[in-house]
């Protein structure tokens, strides 16, 4: 069974909409008739939606993003990301950054939204990550960012309701596009996963792969549709990871 969505007439804002997860959600809401909208600090190549260069970490540049709305029915609040931080011997504001981009920049954005969303009976939908649910040694900043995220959209959905709903996939280890478009960066985002170990890929995960970007955009095209689910967390991870303790009894890995 194929579920379809109809989006024709309603209006879109997806953040860091201009490459791998974000991209897929930007082109799965165009392909079911929204207008979208995507934003991103740097203007890409190429774009086929409505683009807005911004950074959601700026006040100043969420207003000029939300000001140029009549109507907003969706927000994908999807911009996000950490490099490689262990704690120790790194920069104070690196992490102060990260927790700005993943948790400070989402909470922005949604609060300028509101009014538009409220007016139409509108959706936010957080992209959040599994590394916000169980310990992320390396990206520890990152990792308290996303379950801050997960928390804030709870708080959301009991504010705003019953105006608007807030909702949120948590995001596994997921195969994305490289800069350039061309080719699956699985390898190498299971290799930084996976202490280097690629062949590793997607070995850990029951599914027996990871997440794609258009995986992550079918639960977002769910979770924005009207109807009565808000403050829930949808995952998309596959059925998780495997515990470690599995492949040391069975030898899986050496």
């Amino acid at each position: 069974m194929t579920v379809t969505f109809d989006y024709a007439g309603k209006a879109v804002l997806v953040t860091g909409g201009t490459r791998g997860i974000g991209a897929g959600i930007a082109a799965a809401f165009r392909a079911a008739g929204a207008e979208v909208t995507v934003c991103a600090r740097t203007r890409p190549e190429s774009v086929p939606d409505r683009f807005v260069q911004a950074d959601v970490r700026v006040p100043e540049d969420v207003d000029r993003l939300i000001s140029g709305f009549d109507r907003l029915d969706v927000v994908v609040n999807n911009a996000g990301g950490s490099p490689p931080a262990p704690l120790e011997g790194t920069s104070p504001r690196l992490h102060a950054r990260v927790i700005e981009l993943n948790l400070t920049a989402p909470l922005l954005v949604s609060q300028r939204a509101y009014p538009l969303l409220a007016a139409v009976g509108g959706a936010v939908v957080m992209i959040g990550s599994a590394s916000g649910a169980r310990p992320s040694p390396g990206t520890a900043a990152y990792g308290a960012a996303k379950a801050g995220l997960h928390h804030l959209a709870r708080c959301l959905a009991a504010e705003w309701a019953p105006l608007v709903r807030v909702n949120t996939v948590v995001v596994g280890l997921a195969a994305t596009q490289d800069a350039s478009g061309a080719s699956p960066a699985a390898t190498r985002d299971a290799a930084d996963h996976y202490g280097g170990r690629a062949d590793l890929d997607g070995r850990a995960i029951p599914a027996g792969r990871m997440a794609t970007p258009a995986d992550v955009a079918q639960a977002c095209l769910w979770l924005a549709a009207p109807g009565y689910v808000t403050g829930a967390e949808v995952r998309v991870d596959g059925g998780g990871e495997i515990p470690a303790w599995r492949h040391l009894v069975s030898g899986d890995i050496s």
